[in-house]
């Protein structure tokens, strides 16, 4: 579980530090910023906190926590465990998910296409959705015995870690591409420090070959290879499609030569069932190598 320490630093990238610079004092509804910056405190490792840790999560004052934790319980989006004196996520936000993933149609029908590579190669195979600096997990199919290192629908992890997000981002423009690796580098800097060169890469990859591989940047244990899926035509939604598999069942270049391509694959097939075109991949982001001769 991430300390409060590091919860309120990602936090303060996406509420306190958004409310400071006011974007211009404009038309932010700071209040209603503020409450979702509480909704978005609790993740799998910290279901049940109390108004001092969501303070220290969030970046906000105590008081100013009290009131909007009173006011979400009472409209369902949190529930108060009185003797311990904690919330918990109500089932009203769940609800608030249903419409957008009942929207994504494609999900449903790509589903066993993605259930038979996933027993096949013997690893899981998601879809993703590009939210800001992260991943979001839309759908995902499982080989059984992969325990603890399921990926679950909902689930949103760095996509300058992941093999996931560096294929979403190779969908971006370039203008888009750029400023999404400035707001990494200035919200993140130690994480781009440490794998902004593998990120840099995996664009790279999937402009030259259509797919990237990581291997042991989210998991140690677990390598991927992802493929971009589509952006949508209606939405304009970044989607892109993985593969992750724990290391000590793949044969060298396995990835490369074997899954990457069948993952190609399953991504032309479900952009046809979908009715969406290729992505366009504009450049890659670093120099071509040269084959040796």
């Amino acid at each position: 579980m991430a300390s409060p320490k590091s919860r309120k630093s990602t936090f303060a990238a996406s509420a306190e530090a958004d409310l400071a610079d006011g974007l211009g004092g404009s038309s932010l509804a700071t209040t209603l910023a503020k409450g979702l910056a509480v909704l978005e405190a609790f993740d799998p490792g910290a279901t049940s906190l109390g108004n001092t840790e969501l303070a220290a999560r969030t970046g906000l004052t105590r008081p100013t926590v009290a009131r909007l934790s009173h006011t979400l319980a009472e409209l369902g989006y949190l529930r108060y465990d009185e003797p311990r004196a904690k919330y918990r996520l109500g089932a009203r936000c769940l609800r608030m998910a249903y419409p957008l993933l009942a929207n994504l149609k494609f999900r449903q029908t790509a589903r066993p296409l993605m259930q038979e590579l996933a027993e096949s190669v013997r690893g899981n195979v998601s879809i993703g959705l590009l939210d800001g600096t992260e991943v979001v997990f839309v759908e995902t199919a499982r080989f059984g015995d992969l325990g603890p290192t399921l990926p679950d629908i909902g689930v949103a992890v760095p996509l300058v870690r992941a093999a996931m997000g560096r294929a979403l981002a190779s969908i971006l423009s370039l203008a888009e591409s750029r400023a999404l690796r400035a707001r990494i580098e200035a919200e993140m800097p130690d994480v781009w420090a440490t794998y902004g060169e593998n990120y840099l890469a995996g664009l790279d990859q999937c402009a030259r070959q259509g797919f990237c591989v990581s291997k042991g940047d989210w998991r140690p244990t677990i390598s991927a290879v992802a493929a971009p899926l589509f952006r949508a035509r209606d939405t304009a939604d970044c989607f892109a499609i993985n593969c992750g598999i724990p290391a000590f069942r793949l044969q060298p270049r396995q990835l490369e030569a074997e899954i990457g391509p069948r993952l190609q694959a399953l991504a032309a097939s479900i952009r046809m069932m979908a009715d969406e075109a290729e992505p366009t991949i504009e450049h890659a982001s670093v120099p071509q190598k040269k084959d040796p001769k």
